[in-house]
Protein backbone atom coordinates (compact mmCIF):
# COMPACT_ATOMS: atom_id res chain seq x y z
CA UNK A 1 0.00 0.00 0.00
CA UNK A 2 1.38 3.77 -0.60
CA UNK A 3 0.93 6.11 2.30
CA UNK A 4 2.77 8.94 0.72
CA UNK A 5 -0.37 10.70 -0.18
CA UNK A 6 -1.42 10.57 3.11
CA UNK A 7 1.48 11.56 4.77
CA UNK A 8 1.99 14.51 2.46
CA UNK A 9 -1.47 15.88 3.68
CA UNK A 10 -1.36 15.45 7.06
CA UNK A 11 2.29 17.12 6.97
CA UNK A 12 0.71 19.86 4.89
CA UNK A 13 -2.49 20.15 7.25
CA UNK A 14 -0.07 20.60 10.54
CA UNK A 15 1.94 22.98 8.42
CA UNK A 16 -1.31 24.86 7.94
CA UNK A 17 -2.55 24.75 11.42
CA UNK A 18 1.45 25.85 12.89
CA UNK A 19 0.58 29.42 10.28
CA UNK A 20 -2.48 29.75 11.88
CA UNK A 21 -0.95 29.38 15.40
CA UNK A 22 1.55 31.96 14.43
CA UNK A 23 -0.94 34.09 12.64
CA UNK A 24 -3.22 33.79 15.87
CA UNK A 25 -0.56 34.67 18.49
CA UNK A 26 0.84 37.50 16.53
CA UNK A 27 -2.77 38.89 16.31
CA UNK A 28 -2.92 38.24 20.71
CA UNK A 29 0.28 39.74 21.13
CA UNK A 30 -0.42 43.07 18.95
CA UNK A 31 -4.22 42.90 20.52
CA UNK A 32 -2.32 42.82 23.88
CA UNK A 33 -0.16 45.73 23.03
CA UNK A 34 -3.10 47.87 21.33
CA UNK A 35 -5.11 47.24 24.95
CA UNK A 36 -1.93 48.44 26.76
CA UNK A 37 -1.50 51.28 25.31
CA UNK A 38 -5.41 52.35 25.32
CA UNK A 39 -5.74 51.41 28.83
CA UNK A 40 -2.64 53.65 29.54
CA UNK A 41 -3.92 56.49 27.36
CA UNK A 42 -7.37 56.22 29.28
CA UNK A 43 -5.38 56.12 32.22
CA UNK A 44 -3.80 59.28 31.54
CA UNK A 45 -6.89 61.50 30.42
CA UNK A 46 -8.64 60.21 33.70
CA UNK A 47 -5.78 61.54 35.75
CA UNK A 48 -6.03 65.07 33.39
CA UNK A 49 -9.57 65.16 34.16
CA UNK A 50 -9.49 64.76 37.72
CA UNK A 51 -6.80 66.65 37.61
CA UNK A 52 -8.63 69.66 35.99
CA UNK A 53 -12.23 68.98 37.93
CA UNK A 54 -10.46 68.78 40.98
CA UNK A 55 -8.61 72.20 40.51
CA UNK A 56 -11.24 73.99 39.28
CA UNK A 57 -13.59 72.92 42.68
CA UNK A 58 -12.84 75.72 45.88
CA UNK A 59 -14.51 72.64 48.01
CA UNK A 60 -14.02 69.37 47.46
CA UNK A 61 -15.95 66.22 49.04
CA UNK A 62 -15.98 64.72 52.79
CA UNK A 63 -13.36 63.15 54.19
CA UNK A 64 -13.28 60.78 56.98
CA UNK A 65 -11.53 63.17 60.04
CA UNK A 66 -9.29 60.77 61.56
CA UNK A 67 -8.24 59.60 58.32
CA UNK A 68 -7.20 62.92 57.57
CA UNK A 69 -5.87 63.89 60.86
CA UNK A 70 -3.00 61.27 60.49
CA UNK A 71 -2.30 61.93 57.15
CA UNK A 72 -1.39 65.60 58.09
CA UNK A 73 0.10 65.49 61.44
CA UNK A 74 1.92 62.78 61.16
CA UNK A 75 5.15 62.42 63.61
CA UNK A 76 5.83 62.63 67.31
CA UNK A 77 6.03 66.55 67.66
CA UNK A 78 4.59 68.48 70.22
CA UNK A 79 2.61 70.12 67.44
CA UNK A 80 1.54 66.80 65.69
CA UNK A 81 0.50 65.19 69.06
CA UNK A 82 -1.67 68.38 70.04
CA UNK A 83 -3.03 68.72 66.75
CA UNK A 84 -4.03 64.55 66.91
CA UNK A 85 -5.68 65.07 70.24
CA UNK A 86 -8.19 68.22 69.40
CA UNK A 87 -9.14 66.38 66.39
CA UNK A 88 -10.19 63.53 68.40
CA UNK A 89 -12.11 66.16 70.43
CA UNK A 90 -13.77 66.94 67.47
CA UNK A 91 -15.05 63.53 66.92
CA UNK A 92 -15.46 61.97 70.49
CA UNK A 93 -16.79 65.32 71.98
CA UNK A 94 -18.64 66.95 69.19
CA UNK A 95 -19.64 64.06 66.87
CA UNK A 96 -17.76 65.31 63.79
CA UNK A 97 -16.51 62.32 61.59
CA UNK A 98 -16.32 64.33 58.81
CA UNK A 99 -14.75 67.14 57.62
CA UNK A 100 -14.01 68.85 53.40
CA UNK A 101 -10.48 70.91 52.61
CA UNK A 102 -11.07 74.33 50.74
CA UNK A 103 -9.09 76.10 48.20
CA UNK A 104 -5.90 77.62 49.63
CA UNK A 105 -6.28 81.23 48.89
CA UNK A 106 -6.84 84.56 50.34
CA UNK A 107 -10.49 84.10 50.54
CA UNK A 108 -10.51 80.41 52.37
CA UNK A 109 -11.73 81.54 55.59
CA UNK A 110 -14.24 83.09 54.22
CA UNK A 111 -14.97 80.16 51.90
CA UNK A 112 -15.15 77.81 54.88
CA UNK A 113 -17.73 79.86 56.47
CA UNK A 114 -19.97 80.87 53.76
CA UNK A 115 -19.62 77.42 52.41
CA UNK A 116 -21.39 76.27 55.83
CA UNK A 117 -23.88 78.97 56.13
CA UNK A 118 -25.09 78.05 52.61
CA UNK A 119 -24.88 74.44 52.85
CA UNK A 120 -26.53 74.05 56.38
CA UNK A 121 -29.50 76.73 54.87
CA UNK A 122 -28.92 79.32 57.71
CA UNK A 123 -31.11 82.26 57.39
CA UNK A 124 -29.55 85.44 56.19
CA UNK A 125 -29.01 88.62 58.40
CA UNK A 126 -31.90 91.43 59.20
CA UNK A 127 -29.20 93.55 56.71
CA UNK A 128 -30.00 91.35 53.54
CA UNK A 129 -33.85 92.26 53.81
CA UNK A 130 -32.96 96.15 54.36
CA UNK A 131 -34.44 98.14 50.98
CA UNK A 132 -31.01 100.48 51.36
CA UNK A 133 -28.20 97.75 51.53
CA UNK A 134 -27.17 98.74 48.82
CA UNK A 135 -26.64 102.25 48.66
CA UNK A 136 -24.49 101.49 51.86
CA UNK A 137 -21.55 102.61 50.34
CA UNK A 138 -22.31 105.13 49.14
CA UNK A 139 -23.59 106.11 52.79
CA UNK A 140 -20.19 105.64 54.35
CA UNK A 141 -18.76 108.08 51.62
CA UNK A 142 -21.50 111.10 51.00
CA UNK A 143 -22.55 110.27 54.68
CA UNK A 144 -20.11 109.09 56.85
CA UNK A 145 -17.14 111.10 55.53
CA UNK A 146 -15.37 107.94 54.78
CA UNK A 147 -13.26 109.03 51.57
CA UNK A 148 -11.01 106.35 51.43
CA UNK A 149 -13.64 103.64 51.05
CA UNK A 150 -12.00 104.55 47.43
CA UNK A 151 -9.04 102.49 48.74
CA UNK A 152 -10.67 98.85 48.75
CA UNK A 153 -9.09 96.13 46.98
CA UNK A 154 -11.38 93.24 45.63
CA UNK A 155 -8.83 90.24 46.16
CA UNK A 156 -5.97 89.65 44.15
CA UNK A 157 -7.32 93.10 41.98
CA UNK A 158 -5.68 95.89 43.43
CA UNK A 159 -8.18 98.48 42.75
CA UNK A 160 -8.82 102.39 43.79
CA UNK A 161 -11.09 104.60 41.51
CA UNK A 162 -14.26 106.15 41.16
CA UNK A 163 -15.58 102.81 40.27
CA UNK A 164 -14.75 101.20 43.69
CA UNK A 165 -18.89 102.06 44.58
CA UNK A 166 -20.01 100.48 41.79
CA UNK A 167 -18.19 97.04 42.06
CA UNK A 168 -19.10 96.99 45.83
CA UNK A 169 -22.56 97.39 45.05
CA UNK A 170 -22.60 94.32 42.67
CA UNK A 171 -21.16 92.14 45.34
CA UNK A 172 -23.86 93.14 47.95
CA UNK A 173 -26.16 92.38 45.68
CA UNK A 174 -24.95 89.21 44.87
CA UNK A 175 -24.74 88.24 48.53
CA UNK A 176 -28.01 89.40 49.39
CA UNK A 177 -29.29 87.62 46.50
CA UNK A 178 -27.86 84.05 46.48
CA UNK A 179 -27.81 84.24 50.45
CA UNK A 180 -32.05 84.88 50.56
CA UNK A 181 -31.76 82.01 47.33
CA UNK A 182 -30.33 79.01 48.96
CA UNK A 183 -31.60 79.49 52.68
CA UNK A 184 -35.21 79.57 50.85
CA UNK A 185 -34.76 75.75 49.44
CA UNK A 186 -35.92 73.04 51.79
CA UNK A 187 -34.66 70.57 50.85
CA UNK A 188 -31.62 69.49 51.39
CA UNK A 189 -30.19 67.76 48.70
CA UNK A 190 -31.60 70.50 46.40
CA UNK A 191 -29.66 73.00 48.53
CA UNK A 192 -26.22 70.94 48.43
CA UNK A 193 -26.35 70.52 44.72
CA UNK A 194 -26.81 74.33 44.05
CA UNK A 195 -24.61 74.96 46.70
CA UNK A 196 -21.94 73.23 45.61
CA UNK A 197 -22.61 74.68 41.92
CA UNK A 198 -22.06 77.81 43.32
CA UNK A 199 -18.84 76.96 44.69
CA UNK A 200 -17.77 75.94 41.47
CA UNK A 201 -17.99 79.37 40.33
CA UNK A 202 -14.92 81.68 40.67
CA UNK A 203 -16.36 84.79 39.33
CA UNK A 204 -19.75 84.60 41.57
CA UNK A 205 -17.42 83.24 44.51
CA UNK A 206 -15.82 86.27 44.54
CA UNK A 207 -18.40 88.67 44.42
CA UNK A 208 -19.48 86.63 47.68
CA UNK A 209 -16.68 87.34 49.62
CA UNK A 210 -16.15 90.68 48.76
CA UNK A 211 -19.75 91.47 50.30
CA UNK A 212 -18.95 89.91 53.30
CA UNK A 213 -15.37 91.65 53.37
CA UNK A 214 -17.76 94.79 52.67
CA UNK A 215 -20.44 93.73 55.49
CA UNK A 216 -17.45 93.47 57.80
CA UNK A 217 -15.96 96.48 57.15
CA UNK A 218 -19.65 98.53 57.86
CA UNK A 219 -20.08 96.58 60.98
CA UNK A 220 -15.88 97.61 61.99
CA UNK A 221 -16.87 101.11 61.01
CA UNK A 222 -20.54 101.28 62.68
CA UNK A 223 -18.99 99.73 66.46
CA UNK A 224 -15.43 102.21 65.94
CA UNK A 225 -18.51 105.27 66.17
CA UNK A 226 -20.21 103.66 69.13
CA UNK A 227 -16.57 102.85 70.72
CA UNK A 228 -15.17 106.85 69.88
CA UNK A 229 -18.35 107.98 71.81
CA UNK A 230 -17.71 105.83 74.60
CA UNK A 231 -21.27 103.46 74.18
CA UNK A 232 -21.45 100.28 75.95
CA UNK A 233 -22.82 96.77 74.97
CA UNK A 234 -20.19 96.60 72.28
CA UNK A 235 -19.36 92.48 71.23
CA UNK A 236 -16.15 91.91 73.51
CA UNK A 237 -13.67 91.24 70.05
CA UNK A 238 -14.04 94.75 69.33
CA UNK A 239 -12.60 96.37 71.92
CA UNK A 240 -9.49 94.22 71.14
CA UNK A 241 -9.73 94.90 68.02
CA UNK A 242 -9.20 98.29 68.02
CA UNK A 243 -6.51 98.05 70.69
CA UNK A 244 -4.41 96.00 68.14
CA UNK A 245 -2.02 98.79 65.84
CA UNK A 246 -2.65 97.13 63.10
CA UNK A 247 -6.40 97.72 63.23
CA UNK A 248 -6.58 100.67 65.55
CA UNK A 249 -9.53 102.24 63.37
CA UNK A 250 -11.92 101.09 60.24
CA UNK A 251 -8.89 102.17 57.61
CA UNK A 252 -6.53 100.37 59.27
CA UNK A 253 -8.60 97.56 59.13
CA UNK A 254 -9.01 97.84 55.98
CA UNK A 255 -5.81 98.35 54.42
CA UNK A 256 -4.15 95.86 56.83
CA UNK A 257 -6.53 92.91 56.85
CA UNK A 258 -9.23 93.11 54.37
CA UNK A 259 -7.07 94.31 51.57
CA UNK A 260 -5.37 91.36 49.98
CA UNK A 261 -1.71 92.86 50.89
CA UNK A 262 0.21 89.45 51.21
CA UNK A 263 -2.45 87.42 51.52
CA UNK A 264 -2.61 86.74 55.20
CA UNK A 265 -4.58 89.24 56.38
CA UNK A 266 -8.09 87.94 56.41
CA UNK A 267 -6.74 84.74 57.99
CA UNK A 268 -5.05 86.41 60.59
CA UNK A 269 -7.93 88.42 61.81
CA UNK A 270 -9.78 85.61 61.56
CA UNK A 271 -8.17 83.19 63.69
CA UNK A 272 -7.44 86.10 66.37
CA UNK A 273 -10.81 87.30 66.65
CA UNK A 274 -12.12 83.51 67.35
CA UNK A 275 -9.90 83.08 69.46
CA UNK A 276 -10.64 85.99 71.36
CA UNK A 277 -14.16 84.96 70.99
Amino acid sequence: MNYCPIFKKLHATKEHFVLNMSLLATALWYCRQLYTYIAHLLKRWSRYLQKKFTKNQSVLGEVDLLSYCAKKWKGETEQARQMRKAYEQLLWRYDVKSLREVRQDHYCVLRAVLYQIFRQGLRPPSWTKAVDVLKLPEKLLYSQGCNWIQQYSFGPEQYTGPNTLGKLRKCIEALKNQWMEISGIKDQYERWNLCNALFNDESMEHKLYEGVKFMMLYQVIEAYECFSNKQKGLPRFFYHLFIRDTSSDPLSYMMNHLNSGDGRGLDQVNMWVHHET
